[in-house]
């Protein structure tokens, strides 16, 4: 009994404990965790900061903000990414820092530096959180200019902050004359913030260049563009699947804004290739009027993620951009896209909603086009924007309906000279079309799909 009790102890020692590079056994550095109650009494501010590198994703060290060298996982001559969390109105760890961490790690051998400013953020008054922005930023630009002081180079320094942590980004940018490389805000904060100037808030003169994902902006998210380049999903507000009524208890308050970070983690785990396409609103975007990216060939449009070299200097030629996107409730996220262009031809106005499935075997995937009425009548070019949640290949057969509300009386009957499918994310693949088809209002068509004519 006492040996077996030994052994467990041993085990439990042995867990406790990280190994770096050398073999050398050293205690792990972990995120400050704090409780509610910590909260309620208030907390001031204290700044570490954790570095994890490809010899160390399991294990953290902190660094000494002074001594530099005595850390010596920390090469200068690697690029450095800087993780910055937001708000924690519990003071619990944010429970995506670890992945966050392992999938920077895997874009290339770079300093991942959790920037745990828990004790500050921990506060039930989020003003006081806030105010501590300015502090830990002023922090972290010390950190920082002792970097370029070692050799570090300014530009390979990139900053990835959430939420109010995108603010604090901002202001650490400021401090060094907009000369880090590059500043990512995953929904910067939106209270206390609406009204700031950009010396106030993340701008884009705060960074080489700066990327801002919204995902909350009627709520805890800032509205308006804030970078270089700022993605939209879903518009930028209510995205799909998160809760529409307070019944829901925390999900409902957290659910949008939490999304972006859930769409980065994606994108970086390259399982979601979640393409923006540049337009001025995003009902302009649902009508099927922005799915084209000439102005950055050869390139493709905007994808969201790490890798940005292939676009971004044609957005700094481009000055500020917008782009939207859609995506799914779920993982993998991705919506694939038609552009659908309709020529009708019937006799009288029609008004109605369009809804489409593609068939392949015995699966199929729909796309409501609801977000709006479309005008049917003689002669009219409709172009449309249908997103589907499954990527169907080898699409066999394709059904129509037009939803047009009529439920008594005669049903009108729409003719349409021409419907063309236009892959958008899949440019290889064959468009299809169909000539002349007859169909009845709020009555399903099905038809097989053809090759388009070249001069189509």
């Amino acid at each position: 009994m006492l040996l077996h009790g030994l052994l467990v102890l041993l085990g439990v020692l042995v867990l406790c404990k990280g190994q770096d590079d050398s073999g050398e056994n050293e205690a792990c550095d972990n995120f400050t965790d704090l409780n509610l109650s910590h909260c309620l009494m208030g907390t001031s501010l204290y700044v570490r900061l954790l570095l994890y590198t490809r010899s160390n994703l399991d294990c953290g060290r902190e660094i000494n903000h002074h001594n530099l060298s005595s850390q010596p996982l920390f090469d200068l001559s690697r690029p450095t990414a800087f993780v910055i969390h937001g708000y924690r109105p519990t003071g619990a760890p944010p429970i995506w820092i670890n992945h966050l961490v392992n999938l920077m790690a895997e874009q290339e051998d770079m300093n991942v530096i959790v920037v745990d400013w828990n004790r500050g953020a921990a506060n039930l008054n989020y003003f006081t959180a806030v105010i501590y922005t300015r502090e830990a930023a002023h922090n972290l630009t010390g950190f920082i200019m002792n970097m370029e002081e070692e050799g570090a180079s300014l530009s390979s320094v990139h900053l990835i902050g959430v939420s109010l942590g995108a603010h604090l980004a901002g202001f650490v940018g400021a401090n060094l004359k907009g000369k880090i490389g590059r500043i990512t805000g995953l929904d910067p904060a939106g209270p206390m913030f609406t009204s700031a100037t950009p010396d106030q808030r993340l701008d884009p003169s705060d960074a080489m260049f700066v990327d801002v994902l919204h995902t909350d902006m009627n709520s805890f998210g800032l509205s308006g563009a804030h970078g270089h380049i700022d993605f939209y999903a879903n518009g930028g507000a209510d995205q799909p699947g998160c809760p529409r009524t307070i019944f829901a208890g925390k999900s409902y308050f957290v659910c949008d804004h939490q999304r972006s970070v859930l769409l980065f983690l994606c994108a970086l785990n390259r399982t979601c290739s979640l393409t923006g396409y540049p337009c001025s609103s995003y009902s302009d975007f649902l009508d099927g009027r922005c799915v084209q990216c000439d102005a950055f060939r050869p390139a493709s449009c905007p994808v969201l993620g790490y890798d940005v070299s292939q676009w971004r200097e044609t957005l700094l030629q481009l000055g500020q951009t917008q782009v939207f996107f859609s995506t799914t409730a779920s993982l993998p996220y991705r919506k694939l896209s038609y552009r659908v262009d309709i020529v009708t031809w019937n006799q009288y106005l029609r008004w109605g909603t369009i809804y489409i499935k593609l068939y392949s075997g015995r699966n199929f995937t729909e796309a409501r086009v609801d977000h709006k009425l479309f005008r049917l009548e003689q002669y009219t070019s409709t172009r449309l924007l249908a997103q589907f949640d499954e990527d169907l290949q080898n699409i066999q057969k394709i059904s129509l309906r037009i939803n047009t509300g009529n439920i008594i009386g005669l049903r009108y009957k729409i003719r349409l000279l021409r419907i063309r499918f236009t892959p958008l994310e899949h440019p290889d693949r064959p468009l299809m079309c169909r000539h002349d088809i007859i169909m009845e209002e709020n009555r399903e068509v099905v038809f097989r799909p053809l090759p388009c004519d070249s001069h189509l």
